[in-house]
């Protein structure tokens, strides 16, 4: 009786639930999402024959390497009734199949190199690939997370791992490349797979909630594939909580609540009080979705993605087409982006950049935003820098600028979201009541300290004449070029171009040279800029495969050794060299020869032991 109740009990106790991310985990090529490139390229390598023995896989988290890897080495190890051989086509399930995928088969080893860095598990490696396949095709070893791995790890897998056993395969996977040695990565075949468009996600998760009989509103969905981020198990992940959140119907209202996030409908109502200068409305709008539960940086957030959105309309029209994007969120959009410049918008862009930080670190959140909400909403009745300056030029009058009527803006309509204007209603003029009753207009003297508060100066000031430019240097010979440098006095560069610097042809504008073995690897580079600097014009300086003439070094080392021996054989200087015992050549120097020249001899001689 007890035995058959333990019986009963079993069969009657439920089965462990298992989360969407790992019950809807594809289990073929055909099943992932997003990674057509890899899969085609894998495709036509099973197809020929091409088969490598490593793979790395890489890519943010959640977007399938772990389960790339899987149906990889259950393609490697595919066997049925009528295929052994390894095959991408998996429709029918494999004798090692379901094994592999539940992570259980004795011929796949998944290794975690978080837990496994050192020397000691890649030698139990090693030491293990030498043995055949218990029953699969080929052994397979999974290594996740491979940069975790230190460098005598690294070290010790390379040569195993350029030249496995024909029955061994590695598949590494890794969401940190760069940390991955070089010498890892020339071995491997490495795919990189992509973040996952919102709008497959928004899709595979309306599928899912299908087959779980779920109903899920489209605008939550469209939350979820945002908030994931190109991650489809981050996607599974929220969808699973927001289906308990909601017992089993899934609302926009319960996953904005759920998430923290704010209204988006409300976002687009924040943008366009914060455009139109509307501070008091803004923040009124901006509490109202804190009640709510929304998080300060939250909101922050969403509105630079909508102030994104808005710039990129502008540019890529068919961005409204996103199927990520709410109905509010196309329409409006377009209509901002119809009225607004891209100069309002990269600034609003800018000043959410530096915000966002701002209200993330402070220890008031709320007050923090609200101040980045104010910031924005007098941005918004500015002008830009080009409307500034020009406002000093037209005598300080902005075109398409609205009144500010007793120091309180005007609420502009969408005519005043102009692009001329430079944004929605941008003001320019300030009316201030006189004694008469009347109204004067004052020119704006100050705008975010573009425009100084001093008087416009009204006398003509005659612009200068243009300077004459001198002609430039002509340039025939290496010693012209030791000349410029000598009179710029770059006595180092004179020195690197007369020992360096053998030329082949020189012409107007070009210059083909040879340099020796001990030149600078920037000389050609300090050549071109230096004689741009020095002449006036574009020079091409190229490095000939001639072999070119002697340097200017040689030329001067072969003049003064043949003047010495002219020196030698010289009959008054060997009869004076014969009367003076230990008298010596120390220079030689021609009458009514140049200063310049005499300067380039040097005072030593060449070695020479005979000379007494």
């Amino acid at each position: 009786m007890s035995e058959a109740g333990n019986e009963a009990g079993k069969l009657d106790k439920p089965a462990a639930y298992r989360v969407l991310a790992r019950k809807y985990r594809p289990s073929n090529f055909s099943e992932l999402i997003g990674q057509e490139p890899m899969v085609r390229t894998l495709t036509n390598a099973f197809a020929t024959g091409r088969i490598a023995q490593a793979w790395m896989l890489t890519g943010v988290r959640g977007v399938g390497k772990t389960t790339t890897a899987r149906i990889l080495a259950r393609a490697l190890n595919y066997k049925t009734s009528t295929v052994d051989q390894p095959s991408v086509d998996l429709a029918v399930l494999g004798e090692h199949c379901q094994a592999i995928m539940e992570g259980r088969h004795v011929d796949v080893i998944e290794m975690d190199a978080a837990s496994h860095t050192g020397i000691d598990d890649i030698r139990d490696i090693i030491e293990r690939v030498r043995y055949a396949p218990v029953s699969a095709r080929y052994k397979v070893y999974i290594i996740d997370e491979v940069h975790m791995l230190s460098n005598q790890a690294f070290n010790g897998l390379l040569k195993t791992l350029e030249e496995p056993p024909p029955h061994v395969k590695f598949i590494f996977a890794t969401t940190e490349i760069r940390k991955v040695p070089i010498t890892v990565l020339s071995r491997c075949q490495r795919f990189d797979l992509r973040r996952i468009d919102a709008a497959m996600i928004k899709a595979d998760l309306a599928r899912i909630a299908g087959l779980e009989g779920i109903e899920v509103e489209d605008d939550a969905l469209a939350m979820i594939a945002r908030a994931a981020e190109g991650s489809m198990r981050d996607a599974q992940s929220i969808l699973d909580q927001a289906i308990a959140h909601g017992g089993g119907a899934v609302s926009a209202e319960a996953v904005r609540a759920m998430l923290g996030l704010a209204d988006r409908a409300r976002i687009v109502d924040l943008f366009e009080h914060v455009m139109k200068g509307d501070v008091a409305a803004a923040l009124a709008e901006f509490r109202a979705q804190y009640d709510t539960g929304a998080d300060p940086a939250a909101v922050l957030t969403d509105l630079a993605e909508f102030n994104h959105l808005v710039t990129r309309l502008r540019f890529v029209p068919a961005a409204i087409d996103d199927a990520s994007l709410s109905e509010d969120e196309r329409r409006r959009g377009a209509e901002f982006a119809s009225m607004l410049s891209v100069k309002v918008l990269s600034r609003t862009w800018q000043m959410l950049l530096k915000g966002i930080p701002e209200v993330q670190t402070s220890n008031h959140p709320v007050s923090a935003a609200e101040m980045v909400l104010i910031r924005l909403a007098h941005a918004a009745d500015l002008p830009t820098l080009d409307e500034a300056l020009k406002s000093l030029e037209n005598g300080g009058t902005l075109p398409g600028t609205a009144p500010r009527v007793n120091g309180t803006p005007a609420s502009p309509g969408p005519a005043n979201h102009a692009p001329a204007s430079g944004g929605a209603g941008a003001v320019a003029q300030a009316r201030m009541p006189t004694a008469n009753g009347g109204a004067q207009t004052m020119r704006l003297v100050e705008t975010m300290r573009l425009v100084e508060a001093e008087p416009v100066p009204t006398n003509f000031v005659a612009p200068p004449e243009p300077a004459v430019e001198a002609p430039p240097v002509p340039v025939k010979s290496l010693a012209d070029i030791v000349a410029l440098a000598d009179a710029q006095r770059d006595m180092a560069f004179k020195v690197l171009v007369k020992r360096c610097v053998r030329l082949v042809r020189i012409e107007p504008g070009r210059i083909d040279v040879s340099l020796t073995d001990d030149a600078p690897k920037m000389l050609l580079n300090d050549l071109t800029a230096k004689l741009r600097a020095w002449t006036g014009r574009n020079w091409l300086v190229s490095l000939s495969k001639d072999e070119g003439g002697q340097t200017l070094a040689e030329l001067e080392s072969t003049k003064r050794e043949n003047a010495f021996l002219d020196a030698k054989s010289d009959p008054t200087v060997a009869a004076i060299l014969a009367r003076f015992p230990g008298a010596k050549i120390i220079d030689v120097r021609i009458p009514d020869a140049p200063e310049a020249d005499e300067a380039e001899v040097p005072v030593e001689p060449p070695a020479d032991d005979d000379e007494t």
